[in-house]
């Protein structure tokens, strides 16, 4: 049974860039997560963003597959329009178990996986639950496997005290984040806006934080055992129909986590952006758009 369903208020000026309804569920920690739902059937993809972005990401991407394919896209706790309570246990464990328990409600019998950023590790921690349901998978500028590497201006925000003081006091993660992950274009102001939206202060910014203070450096910290059976898990679809999408031009997933992707997905098929950024989907969307669009619908 479906929990029940809350809609989140979408200001008027966003609704011609996020034309959608979301609806939502509660979690089984108690929290409101908003998800958009377009289109119909059992056979659904699968969206799932990282961070500081929202459902916001994929909105092309759904209004080209709606018409043929369900399409849902959760925000996950803490970003977007869901809920952002400042107790909430923002682990990887946590966000793995939330969609688990979103596409459980949903009852669908047959996923496509599309992931970018953070949502990698979290779709393919939702695969390693619920393999029978995964169809064909699409990889976009992210990881789901523990690296050595870290680039500094995250190492900035997780340092004690300064870290949230910059990313929850001085928005300065998710604002840089509008211009430092585009490079073929700029956002318009409104694309801008409808990013920093849910992240207008300090309380709103509780998870933007929290995403960064998750990343497993080391094997003492909570979320490392939880990588790695993810990462474990990654083999078992090295034969599901992937697509690796790469913007060349990424700060935070550089060639190193392309070619890593190559190694472990080495059935996939590739498109390399030497000239996008960070946000591929937004910054290449002509490009990006057509092919995950043919990759889904192939048949077979």
């Amino acid at each position: 049974m479906m929990k029940p369903k809350v809609i989140p208020q979408i200001p008027d000026w966003l609704k011609a860039e996020y034309p959608f309804s979301p609806a939502g569920y509660e979690t089984p920690s108690g929290a409101r997560m908003s998800y958009v739902d377009e289109g119909q059937g059992d056979h659904a993809v699968l969206m799932l963003h990282g961070n500081p972005t929202w459902s916001f990401y994929y909105r092309n991407l759904v209004q080209a597959l709606s018409p043929h394919r369900r399409c849902i896209v959760p925000d996950h706790i803490g970003m977007g329009l869901s809920d952002k309570p400042a107790d909430y246990e923002y682990t990887l464990a946590r966000r793995i178990a939330d969609v688990v328990d979103l596409i459980d409600s949903l009852q669908l019998q047959k996923i496509d996986l599309v992931v970018h950023d953070w949502g990698g590790a979290i779709g393919f921690g939702v695969a390693e639950q619920r393999p029978e349901l995964v169809n064909r998978i699409v990889v976009m500028n992210t990881a789901a496997f523990t690296s050595i590497h870290l680039p500094r201006r995250i190492a900035l925000c997780r340092l004690p005290l300064i870290g949230p003081l910059v990313v929850r006091g001085g928005n300065g993660f998710a604002a840089p984040a509008v211009w430092m992950a585009m490079s073929r274009r700029p956002l318009t102001k409104i694309e801008s806006r409808g990013y920093l939206m849910p992240y207008d202060s300090w309380a709103n910014r509780v998870a933007v934080n929290a995403f960064v203070q998750d990343i497993p450096m080391h094997e003492s910290h909570r979320t490392w055992e939880t990588l790695k059976k993810v990462e474990q898990g990654i083999g078992r679809f090295n034969r599901r129909a992937s697509l690796i999408i790469w913007g060349g031009r990424d700060f935070c997933f550089n060639d190193i986590f392309y070619q890593e992707w190559l190694k472990r997905l080495p059935n996939a098929e590739n498109l390399y952006l030497e000239d996008a950024g960070h946000y591929v989907l937004e910054d290449a969307s002509n490009d990006v758009v057509p092919r995950i669009k043919a990759h889904l619908l192939a048949v077979g």
